[in-house]
């Protein structure tokens, strides 16, 4: 699978783009967009795909973070998933909830709900790269 963590950075607070889950597993709590990859799909269209059906938002240039597969992450079974993110600034880009997801909205990453599959983890391990990219 793929997802995207898309970050805004406006008046010295950093919010992430999360959907709530229309389906099942983790049905109604927030998460990533993001989905399965078409055998004929590379993983960048996937992860923008997968962008722009949950929340409607096209030309976020997106960089690949990492994967992630730790063992029960997910209850479906084994799943990787290769995670891209990406850095808005100024007035955040208005999402439109679609596909599977239920919502779509910013939050800022100091009062984030409670989070699906371990994207909790990795919305920290983003948070570092992109601050760390930030001071360079």
């Amino acid at each position: 699978t793929v997802d995207a963590v898309v970050l805004n950075m406006r008046e010295n607070t950093l919010n992430v783009l999360l959907i709530q889950r229309g389906n099942q597993p983790f049905e109604g709590m927030w998460a990533f967009p993001g989905g399965f990859v078409e055998m004929e799909e590379e993983l960048e269209e996937a992860v923008s795909r997968e962008l722009q059906e949950e929340t409607g938002l096209t030309g976020i240039e997106l960089f690949q973070l990492g994967a992630f597969g730790n063992i029960g992450r997910d209850p479906r079974g084994r799943n990787i998933s290769i995670v891209y993110y990406g850095l808005t600034g100024g007035e955040a880009p208005v999402p439109q909830a679609g596909d599977d997801a239920v919502k779509a909205r910013w939050f800022p990453v100091d009062q984030l709900p409670v989070l699906a599959f371990d994207h909790a983890e990795i919305i920290q391990f983003a948070i570092a790269r992109v601050l760390t990219s930030i001071s360079n």
